[in-house]
């Protein structure tokens, strides 16, 4: 009985456990033989260790007393200690409501009556993905993060694979594989050269390592390299937007709503080892971080694939949040304390609301390939009336992406301009002010691309006969999506509530004390600006009421749309997403790439011809695997040394060794 209350009044305690049991949320399902009852059980662990979690991770945030675990392992690196503070908690929190979530929609998505091998594939891997990242979040060891690191890299892969008769989804593992591997090299370069330092792979305590020089620099760069090949920053990128667009809209989900936070939580962890940071390390996130956020939504504008536009506009998020989080790092080296404390405030902000509209985008995905049998964005239109429970709810996340008021999105970028202004207002050379019209390009050409996502597929006429026949997700896929846009909404009206929950993240991170924080927030007009939201809310529900009672008592009529002359118009020559984004496409052709094909168009009478527009990867198809193909050309003579006989390759023993023992005695 006390190991019990120990368990459940230990909020660490309790979030261990919830790990353990989203690990093994996918066995039932293999252990029983029907597959509807082990689907059934693996959602209800998930839900009950999603719950179990978050009412721990919530007690931390409020300042409840952490245990540190040791676990008893008999591996050669160390102490194995296991803890939650602030900022693993802020991080578990969006982790544990997309686990709930997606678990909920894959019971709809893949049933287990009609896919059981597939679904407990799924499920499995995805438990198994869940808790590895989870684990990633709680380690304070170096190999114990990198062995749940490289279980979240194989477990997520196994998910990308789910189809992997593709030939799309066979190239997009490859492409995974060779970006995670060389991530986690430069991890393990990493968490060498901390153990040479420490003397210990346990992490160092907080603001306890000074390194200078050229270590300081293979250090922080490896960092960089290691997690934000994870995270999906620019130019390391490659990986992602093959890898969320082939897999399954749950898992893609996780991957883009959850798996890119623990890059960046593992870069917010390594630096907070260090008591100063070099100069250039700060203005370098801050640049990636500006370059990832134009050039993703730039690539995003351009695409015709559902998914890979989600893809790519996660790669934006992601830079806006680096640029808050290069706008902290900036202060903390300067000493700018408003620049430190707004820098952490929006990028914490932003993780979480990043967490919550593009879980939601994605899931409203799967309910849109379903219902018109295609990705293609212009194949698709008038989706509304066949889906009227998603097409409100998909909009909702197309809002808050766009940084719109009365959305959740507005309020984190909000305390990025405040900083800006502040350096603008204050610094000798105010080159940080310069962030404000850089987001502002890009909030802009996320509306451009949002407008142009939400109008060809939803609004208009069906292009294609597949998305007249489609119909409405059933409960268990609209139930999550639901949940996560009212919480769009409420963090957007209830905004103050959502800084509250990052302060003690940022007092705990930045050591600034409560005063401080509350004097430099006070700044920002919050709860003005949480009730001009609800007041704008309120607005639109009247004027919704209104048209729906004037749309009732309105006879509708419906006619020809004028053909321009065309006598025989269709729905495939209506305005699409590709002809209105073309402009603002056309702006960073250099960046996006494009590749337009034509065919069968010759003579006086042409038959039936074909115009193709496709996006390129520039960095991945032009300077990557070029680079791949050149290596492989000048190392084809090592391939000579596989000969498969056995006697060679005791040959080649033997000369490593008679030069080792040479070199030795030089």
């Amino acid at each position: 009985m006390v190991f019990v209350a120990h368990i459940f009044g230990d909020p660490v305690g309790s979030l261990l456990w919830a790990i353990v049991l989203l690990g093994l949320s996918g066995l039932p399902g293999l252990l029983l033989k029907r597959p509807g009852p082990g689907q059934l059980l693996s959602v209800v662990i998930t839900l009950s260790a999603a719950v179990w979690g978050m009412a721990g991770a919530l007690r931390i945030l409020g300042g409840a007393p952490a245990t540190h675990y040791l676990l008893d392992w008999q591996l050669p690196f160390g102490p194995c200690e296991l803890a939650v503070d602030p900022l693993s908690a802020l991080f578990l929190i969006p982790l544990l409501l997309a686990a709930a979530c997606c678990s909920l929609y894959g019971a709809a998505y893949l049933p287990a009556a009609a896919q059981p091998v597939v679904e407990k594939k799924v499920t499995l891997f995805s438990g198994l993905l869940l808790a590895s990242m989870a684990s990633v979040l709680v380690a304070r060891n170096g190999v114990m993060l990198l062995m749940a690191w490289e279980l979240m890299a194989l477990s997520s892969w196994l998910l990308l694979m789910t189809y992997q008769q593709d030939a799309q989804v066979e190239r997009a593992g490859m492409v995974y594989l060779l970006a995670t591997h060389t991530g986690t090299m430069a991890l393990f370069v990493l968490f060498s050269l901390l153990r040479g330092q420490t003397g210990s792979f346990v992490f160092p305590a907080a603001h306890s390592l000074t390194l200078v020089g050229p270590l300081a620099v293979v250090v922080l760069l490896a960092a960089l390299i290691g997690f934000g090949a994870k995270a999906g920053i620019m130019p390391l990128h490659i990986w992602l937007p093959g890898a969320h667009a082939n897999a399954p809209s749950h898992v893609s989900a996780l991957m883009s709503g959850i798996m890119l936070k623990v890059g960046l939580y593992g870069i917010l962890r390594t630096v907070s080892f260090f008591h100063e940071l070099p100069v250039w390390f700060g203005w370098l996130v801050l640049l990636l971080g500006g370059v990832s956020a134009v050039t993703g939504i730039a690539l995003a504008s351009y695409q015709r694939d559902l998914k890979r536009l989600l893809a790519c506009s996660s790669i934006e998020n992601i830079g806006i949040i680096c640029i808050g989080l290069g706008m902290a790092l900036v202060g903390m080296q300067s000493g700018n304390q408003t620049l430190l404390v707004f820098g952490l405030v929006g990028a914490f902000m932003h993780i979480l609301n990043h967490a919550l509209f593009k879980p939601l985008l994605f899931l409203g995905s799967g309910v849109i390939i379903h219902a018109s049998g295609t990705r293609q964005i212009d194949r698709m239109g008038g989706l509304s009336r066949i889906l009227p429970r998603t097409a409100p709810l998909f909009l909702v996340g197309s809002l808050a992406i766009c940084g719109l008021p009365p959305l959740n999105g507005f309020v984190g970028e909000l305390f990025l301009y405040f900083g800006a202004f502040s350096d603008g207002l204050s610094a000798p050379l105010p080159l940080i002010a310069f962030i404000a019209p850089v987001l502002a390009l890009v909030g802009g050409l996320a509306v451009i691309t949002f407008v142009k996502l939400y109008g060809a597929v939803f609004l208009g006429s069906a292009r294609d006969s597949a998305a007249r026949q489609g119909h409405e997700a059933p409960f268990a896929m609209v139930a999550p999506m639901a949940l996560l846009a009212g919480l769009c909404l409420l963090a957007g009206v209830g905004a103050p509530l959502l800084l509250q929950l990052v302060e003690p993240v940022v007092i705990d991170y930045a050591a600034v004390s409560p005063a401080l924080f509350t004097r430099l927030t006070g700044i920002v007009p919050l709860p003005q600006i949480a009730l001009m939201n609800g007041l704008l809310l309120g607005l639109m529900l009247v004027v919704w009421l209104v048209w729906r009672l004037l749309v009732q008592q309105t006879p509708v009529t419906s006619a020809d749309t004028w053909g321009c002359g065309y006598l025989a118009p269709t729905p495939r020559i209506q305005y699409t997403g590709s002809s209105f984004a073309d402009l603002a496409a056309g702006l960073f052709a250099g960046l996006v790439g494009a590749r337009t094909t034509l065919t069968g168009l010759s003579g006086h009478f042409p038959a039936a011809s074909r115009l193709a527009l496709d996006g390129t990867e520039r960095i991945l198809d032009r300077m990557i695997i070029p680079c791949l193909h050149g290596a492989d050309w000048c190392l084809a003579w090592l391939r000579r040394m596989q000969s498969g006989h056995l006697h060679l390759y005791i040959l080649y023993v033997f000369a490593t060794l008679f030069a080792l023992m040479v070199w030795s005695h030089l």
